[in-house]
């Protein structure tokens, strides 16, 4: 068990293929309070709509951690009451700016926000955005998928579709739960926290991560377990590159070891 962790965390923004980049990410720590974040949101509406909806949600999320975990020895009911928190008010600020353009407008954005206390990792997740465990050479993807891909995946199973029906299934990444100002449907947001160990490899993403499938997401890991963050981020990134998919998203990448001091 890790009684004083830092935090070795490592992000990347990139804009595919795509015209326009509507994704952001951001991190930071928090030395004082041996605790740290990363937030992911991937916008969608557009130019000029997806990614005023993403830059949104994470200045409603810095602002509502920054001001929790700058505070004095802010205890851990606060900490956690801030994920909600920032969430609604995430929601708050992209009704409020819905309701000043023209009828019609619509934009939104996916929320995954991880919250690193010690040792502990606390999610919340809103949308589709990837949320990993790389642990003893396995991956996990340990946040709810909030888009048809699971329930397509399920007719799979049951052998109502077959694998290229599904994967190619026109409904796949329609989204069940985002942020676009009105009722939330779904938000994964689990009271018990995630317990880190020193060789445990934590990655988020927005969906473009995920133009790589798990085993090619899980094999790179595999190959640079030991690297520091910031060179698996890479690694990540450069097997997108090398499948040079003409519709490649917009691509997100964190990644989060806790190693002791």
């Amino acid at each position: 068990m890790l009684a004083t962790p830092s935090y070795d965390i490592a992000l990347i923004l990139d804009q595919g293929r795509r015209d326009s980049q509507e994704d952001a990410i951001a991190a930071r720590v928090f030395d004082a309070a041996n605790a740290g974040y990363v937030v992911v949101a991937d916008g969608m509406g557009g130019h000029a709509a997806g990614e005023v909806a993403s830059d949104l949600v994470i200045k409603a999320w810095r602002s509502v951690l920054d001001a929790v975990l700058d505070s004095h020895d802010p205890t851990e009911s606060e900490l956690l009451d801030a994920l909600p928190l920032a969430a609604m008010q995430a929601n708050a600020a992209v009704a409020g700016y819905g309701e000043e353009q023209p009828a019609g407008f619509n934009m939104g954005s996916t929320l995954l926000g991880v919250l690193l206390l010690r040792n502990r990792l606390f999610w919340i997740s809103i949308g589709d955005s990837p949320l990993y465990l790389f642990r003893d050479g396995v991956l996990t993807q340990i946040n709810e998928d909030h888009s048809m891909a699971p329930e397509i995946d399920a007719r799979i199973a049951q052998g109502h579709l077959t694998e290229a029906e599904g994967r190619d299934h026109p409904d796949r990444n329609q989204l069940t739960s985002v942020i676009m100002g009105a009722a939330i449907p779904k938000v994964d947001c689990p009271e018990q926290a995630l317990e880190l160990g020193p060789r445990d490899i934590v990655v988020l993403g927005s969906d473009g991560l995920q133009y790589l499938t798990d085993d090619e997401i899980r094999a790179t890991l595999q190959d640079n377990a030991d690297a520091p963050s910031q060179d698996i981020a890479d690694s990540l990134l450069q097997a997108l590159i090398a499948k040079a998919d003409p519709d490649q998203d917009n691509i997100s990448i964190a990644v989060v070891k806790a190693t002791g001091q």
